[in-house]
Protein backbone atom coordinates (compact mmCIF):
# COMPACT_ATOMS: atom_id res chain seq x y z
CA UNK A 1 0.00 0.00 0.00
CA UNK A 2 1.45 3.42 -0.97
CA UNK A 3 1.94 6.21 1.88
CA UNK A 4 1.82 9.90 1.09
CA UNK A 5 2.53 12.75 3.11
CA UNK A 6 0.33 15.89 3.87
CA UNK A 7 2.94 18.05 5.66
CA UNK A 8 5.78 16.17 5.59
CA UNK A 9 7.90 15.52 8.85
CA UNK A 10 10.60 12.51 9.73
CA UNK A 11 9.37 9.06 10.19
CA UNK A 12 11.35 6.37 11.25
CA UNK A 13 10.15 2.58 10.28
CA UNK A 14 11.54 -0.27 12.05
CA UNK A 15 9.60 -3.18 11.30
CA UNK A 16 5.88 -3.10 12.56
CA UNK A 17 6.60 0.28 14.31
CA UNK A 18 6.66 3.77 12.57
CA UNK A 19 7.64 6.68 14.58
CA UNK A 20 6.65 10.21 13.58
CA UNK A 21 7.84 13.25 14.83
CA UNK A 22 4.99 16.27 15.82
CA UNK A 23 6.72 19.17 15.49
CA UNK A 24 5.46 21.83 18.37
CA UNK A 25 2.62 24.09 17.15
CA UNK A 26 0.77 21.44 14.95
CA UNK A 27 -3.11 20.24 14.71
CA UNK A 28 -5.64 19.30 12.56
CA UNK A 29 -8.79 21.65 14.18
CA UNK A 30 -10.96 24.33 12.78
CA UNK A 31 -12.24 26.59 15.50
CA UNK A 32 -14.20 29.87 14.63
CA UNK A 33 -15.19 30.41 18.69
CA UNK A 34 -12.07 30.12 20.35
CA UNK A 35 -11.99 28.84 23.92
CA UNK A 36 -11.00 30.33 27.61
CA UNK A 37 -7.90 32.08 27.02
CA UNK A 38 -7.21 31.21 23.78
CA UNK A 39 -8.18 32.58 20.58
CA UNK A 40 -10.29 31.40 17.97
CA UNK A 41 -8.02 29.95 14.88
CA UNK A 42 -7.65 27.05 12.81
CA UNK A 43 -4.78 24.85 12.74
CA UNK A 44 -4.39 21.58 9.72
CA UNK A 45 -0.35 21.80 9.74
CA UNK A 46 0.28 18.24 11.70
CA UNK A 47 1.99 15.73 9.92
CA UNK A 48 -0.55 13.54 7.95
CA UNK A 49 1.07 10.38 6.51
CA UNK A 50 -1.61 8.55 4.63
CA UNK A 51 -3.44 6.14 2.28
CA UNK A 52 -6.22 6.36 -0.16
CA UNK A 53 -8.71 3.58 -0.15
CA UNK A 54 -11.76 3.22 -2.08
CA UNK A 55 -15.27 1.29 -0.60
CA UNK A 56 -15.28 -0.61 2.87
CA UNK A 57 -12.36 -0.85 5.57
CA UNK A 58 -11.07 -1.67 8.96
CA UNK A 59 -7.84 0.33 9.84
CA UNK A 60 -6.47 -0.47 13.11
CA UNK A 61 -3.13 0.56 15.11
CA UNK A 62 -1.48 0.80 18.50
CA UNK A 63 -0.42 4.19 19.46
CA UNK A 64 1.66 5.79 22.07
CA UNK A 65 3.23 9.12 22.95
CA UNK A 66 5.08 10.54 25.97
CA UNK A 67 1.70 12.48 26.84
CA UNK A 68 3.67 15.60 28.02
CA UNK A 69 2.06 18.95 26.54
CA UNK A 70 -2.27 19.10 26.55
CA UNK A 71 -3.81 18.10 23.25
CA UNK A 72 -0.62 16.20 22.37
CA UNK A 73 -1.98 13.15 20.30
CA UNK A 74 -1.17 10.57 17.85
CA UNK A 75 -4.16 9.87 15.86
CA UNK A 76 -6.24 8.61 12.53
CA UNK A 77 -7.62 10.63 10.36
CA UNK A 78 -10.19 10.10 7.41
CA UNK A 79 -9.55 13.47 5.00
CA UNK A 80 -11.86 14.14 2.13
CA UNK A 81 -10.27 18.42 2.07
CA UNK A 82 -9.02 20.51 4.51
CA UNK A 83 -13.28 21.82 5.62
CA UNK A 84 -14.02 18.11 5.76
CA UNK A 85 -12.55 15.39 8.01
CA UNK A 86 -12.19 13.03 11.40
CA UNK A 87 -10.11 11.93 13.88
CA UNK A 88 -10.01 9.77 16.18
CA UNK A 89 -6.90 10.71 18.54
CA UNK A 90 -5.20 9.12 21.68
CA UNK A 91 -4.86 12.48 23.35
CA UNK A 92 -3.34 14.16 26.37
CA UNK A 93 -6.59 16.62 27.35
CA UNK A 94 -7.12 19.53 29.22
CA UNK A 95 -8.26 17.95 31.76
CA UNK A 96 -4.47 15.76 33.09
CA UNK A 97 -5.93 12.79 31.51
CA UNK A 98 -5.32 10.40 28.66
CA UNK A 99 -8.38 9.88 26.60
CA UNK A 100 -9.81 8.51 23.53
CA UNK A 101 -10.57 12.16 21.68
CA UNK A 102 -12.81 12.35 18.73
CA UNK A 103 -13.13 15.47 16.22
CA UNK A 104 -15.77 15.93 13.29
CA UNK A 105 -15.29 18.34 10.76
CA UNK A 106 -17.73 20.08 8.46
CA UNK A 107 -16.27 23.80 7.69
CA UNK A 108 -15.92 23.99 12.00
CA UNK A 109 -14.90 21.31 14.05
CA UNK A 110 -16.33 19.59 17.13
CA UNK A 111 -14.57 17.65 19.85
CA UNK A 112 -15.58 15.20 21.66
CA UNK A 113 -14.00 13.47 24.81
CA UNK A 114 -14.24 10.12 25.31
CA UNK A 115 -12.86 7.63 27.60
CA UNK A 116 -10.06 7.86 29.80
CA UNK A 117 -7.13 5.16 29.38
CA UNK A 118 -4.57 4.74 32.43
CA UNK A 119 -1.20 4.11 30.33
CA UNK A 120 0.15 5.89 27.63
CA UNK A 121 -0.92 4.07 24.97
CA UNK A 122 -4.40 2.52 23.31
CA UNK A 123 -5.36 0.64 20.25
CA UNK A 124 -7.31 2.85 17.63
CA UNK A 125 -9.60 1.30 14.98
CA UNK A 126 -11.74 3.27 12.10
CA UNK A 127 -14.71 1.03 10.42
CA UNK A 128 -16.26 2.41 7.30
CA UNK A 129 -19.44 0.76 5.80
CA UNK A 130 -20.44 3.02 2.77
CA UNK A 131 -21.50 6.60 3.90
CA UNK A 132 -21.15 5.37 7.80
CA UNK A 133 -18.11 5.71 9.41
CA UNK A 134 -17.47 4.25 13.32
CA UNK A 135 -14.30 4.97 15.95
CA UNK A 136 -13.47 2.22 18.04
CA UNK A 137 -11.00 2.37 20.76
CA UNK A 138 -9.31 -0.70 23.21
CA UNK A 139 -6.96 -1.16 25.67
CA UNK A 140 -5.65 -4.52 24.67
CA UNK A 141 -6.02 -4.48 21.13
CA UNK A 142 -8.43 -7.86 21.87
CA UNK A 143 -11.95 -5.86 22.71
CA UNK A 144 -13.19 -2.83 20.86
CA UNK A 145 -15.32 -0.69 22.33
CA UNK A 146 -17.53 2.09 19.55
CA UNK A 147 -16.64 5.86 21.05
CA UNK A 148 -18.27 7.68 18.23
CA UNK A 149 -20.70 6.64 14.79
CA UNK A 150 -21.24 9.14 12.25
CA UNK A 151 -22.52 9.47 8.86
CA UNK A 152 -20.08 11.18 6.20
CA UNK A 153 -20.25 11.18 2.63
CA UNK A 154 -17.34 11.13 0.52
CA UNK A 155 -17.00 12.00 -3.27
CA UNK A 156 -14.37 9.41 -3.93
CA UNK A 157 -11.89 7.49 -2.31
CA UNK A 158 -10.84 8.29 1.45
CA UNK A 159 -7.57 9.52 2.28
CA UNK A 160 -7.34 7.48 5.51
CA UNK A 161 -3.48 7.31 7.71
CA UNK A 162 -1.75 8.86 10.47
CA UNK A 163 -1.31 12.39 12.18
CA UNK A 164 1.02 13.43 15.27
CA UNK A 165 0.16 16.48 16.84
CA UNK A 166 1.35 18.80 19.54
CA UNK A 167 -0.94 22.18 19.57
CA UNK A 168 -0.10 23.78 22.75
CA UNK A 169 3.57 21.54 23.33
CA UNK A 170 7.51 21.57 22.12
CA UNK A 171 6.77 18.60 19.76
CA UNK A 172 7.85 14.76 20.08
CA UNK A 173 7.72 11.67 18.64
CA UNK A 174 4.54 9.37 18.16
CA UNK A 175 4.38 5.66 17.84
CA UNK A 176 1.79 3.62 15.63
CA UNK A 177 2.98 -0.18 16.00
CA UNK A 178 1.17 -3.26 14.06
CA UNK A 179 -1.21 -1.46 11.42
CA UNK A 180 -3.40 -3.07 9.36
CA UNK A 181 -5.66 -2.16 6.99
CA UNK A 182 -8.40 -4.83 5.75
CA UNK A 183 -10.60 -3.91 3.20
CA UNK A 184 -13.58 -5.85 3.70
CA UNK A 185 -17.30 -4.89 5.25
CA UNK A 186 -18.42 -5.62 8.70
CA UNK A 187 -21.57 -6.47 9.86
CA UNK A 188 -21.67 -4.44 12.31
CA UNK A 189 -20.25 -1.34 12.37
CA UNK A 190 -21.15 -0.20 15.96
CA UNK A 191 -19.28 -3.32 17.39
CA UNK A 192 -16.67 -3.14 14.49
CA UNK A 193 -17.30 -6.98 13.84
Amino acid sequence: MQFEWLNESKIEKKGSRWEIYAPAHTDFFCNSAGEEGEAAGTLCNAPYYYTELKGDFVLKVKVSHDCASTYDAAALLVFEDLQNWAKLCFEKTDFGTHAVVSVVTHGQSDDANGCNIAGKSAWLQICRVGDAFAFHFSEDGEHYYMTRFFHFPMKGAAKVGLVAQSPTGTGGIRVFEDLTIEQKTVENIRSGK
